[in-house]
């Protein structure tokens, strides 16, 4: 052996044993590799973006730079789908993991008056990446309940600065933490100020990884962007407003490089759902509430150098559902073994190319009805958005089947000349009702136009004094 290597593994040897001779040494450099081998994430939720919006998902309207260059330098999954066709149904499921059906919140969206939320016996995303020894952060609209039980910080977040529910309701105020700063809120200053806050984050001094969740208000209705974006579009104020939401993104990226933080950092972006009264859904049918796969469908980039190749697209489907278990696995977090957990773990099909989805079905809800489900080739729809949803299954006798490799847009159906495949998808959708029925049973009010009590609720949070 060489005097140098000689050398080089006696100072390895002195270092190992004064490491093993003080336990504090050692579990600090256990720290220190565990921390470098989790990494920071970030999820950024638009509000009702369609799945054409975007110049990396086909759209030609609107300029989004910023997010078709995270999407050139990271990977997009263009079968990515949201759980549910409007908004708090979604959002459960993004942060459980499970269709919102088994929160009890699959009916409808959230309201002001509501006294009801996220159930505290859910286990969210951030509870678990902070019990792997992560900060959390909320920023944005939350829309899982106002009641204190329901609210961000009970979740898992260590901190909250955004707004309880949607932009087009009333009261409308600002929240940091659980003290109002404003009310109403100031929409067309909010990006900005939501940009500051994300930079706050990025910047902390702390030595653990981070968990940012930035869920915009745009490009809901109203739509109110601010000064610099109002009127620079070709598509008016939706324009406006997803152009100053692909600003954002570029700011935020542009602090991960300024922090020295952006090789550790997985970001990710999507939408709760298909747009509302304006936007694209590119080559999909209808819009946000509706059974079809346009009010599902999504886009998706994901972008961390080195993990995920560039320019990685796939077609394989996948849900929102999957984030949970899919951030948990590469944080290094354990995911709760004593429930169902819908989700799964999707991280082979972003950084693998040619990887298979490991799905081989996914259900789309209407309301606590299973509406739709979704195998990679196939598509059956058996509530139509406009049918009456409390009807018996088989009243309407009626099933649209959809292939869906070669007719995105759902527009021909092939049920007469595949009966075999009905059969089949119809078996999964029996099934389905089976299970989540007799979950709603327990967890719905059978008051359609009463909120849904869920136990263990308190009143809605009052104005700091």
């Amino acid at each position: 052996m060489k005097i140098s290597n000689l050398k080089a593994a006696l100072i390895m040897c002195v270092a190992l044993a004064v490491a093993s001779l003080n336990p504090k040494i050692a579990l600090a450099q256990q720290a220190s590799s565990k921390a470098q081998k989790q990494p920071n994430i970030i999820v950024i939720l638009a509000d009702d973006l369609g799945f054409g919006d975007l110049g990396s998902f086909g759209g030609r309207t609107i300029r989004t730079p910023n997010l078709d260059r995270m999407a050139r330098e990271g990977g997009r999954l263009t079968r990515f789908f949201a759980s549910a066709n409007v908004c708090t149904p979604s959002r459960a499921g993004l942060l459980t993991g499970r269709y919102a059906a088994r929160s009890g919140l699959a009916v409808g969206v959230i309201y002001p008056h509501s006294a009801y939320g996220l159930p505290e016996s859910e286990v969210t995303l951030p509870e678990l990446l902070v019990d792997a020894g992560y900060r959390t952060a909320m920023l944005g609209k939350w829309h899982l309940g106002s009641v204190a039980s329901a609210w961000p910080t009970r979740h898992g977040f260590q901190s909250f600065w955004g707004v309880p529910w949607s932009n087009d309701m009333n009261p409308l105020p600002l929240y940091r933490d659980m003290t109002i700063l404003e009310e109403p809120l100031v929409q067309e200053t909010f990006a900005e100020r939501l940009v500051e806050e994300a930079k706050g984050v990025i910047n902390s001094p702390s030595d653990k990884p981070f968990f940012l969740y930035v869920a915009h208000i745009a490009p809901h209705v109203p739509l109110r962007p601010g000064p610099a974006f109002r009127g620079k579009s070709q598509q008016g104020l939706y324009g406006d407003f997803v152009e100053e939401m692909d600003w954002t993104t570029g700011e935020i990226l542009k602090a991960l490089k300024a922090a020295g933080k952006d090789q550790d950092t997985l970001v990710i972006f999507t939408s709760d759902n298909g747009p509302w009264w304006e936007g694209s859904s590119g080559p999909l049918r209808d819009r946000k509430g509706s059974t079809y796969e346009g009010a599902y469908g999504v886009p998706f980039i994901a972008r961390w150098p080195g993990k995920i190749p560039s320019g990685t697209v796939s077609d394989q489907m996948s849900m929102n559902i999957d984030l949970l278990p899919t951030l948990a696995a590469l944080a290094g977090a354990k995911v709760p073994t004593d429930r169902v957990i819908d989700g799964q773990n999707i991280w082979p099909i972003l950084s693998k190319r040619g990887a298979v989805t490991p799905h081989d079905k996914l259900y789309f809800f209407s309301n606590a009805n299973v509406a739709a489900v979704r195998t990679q080739d196939w598509r059956m729809v058996v509530r139509a958005y406009y049918l009456n949803f409390d009807a018996p299954l088989d009243q309407f006798n009626y099933r649209l089947l959809f292939n869906m490799k070669n007719d995105r847009g759902e527009t021909v159906s092939l049920a007469d000349r595949f009966p075999e495949i009905v059969d089949r998808l119809k078996a999964m959708i029996d099934a389905a009702r089976a299970e989540f029925g007799a979950i709603t049973q327990q967890r719905t009010s059978p008051q359609a136009d009463g909120p849904i009590q869920l136990p263990n609720e308190t009143r809605p949070l009052k104005k700091a004094p």
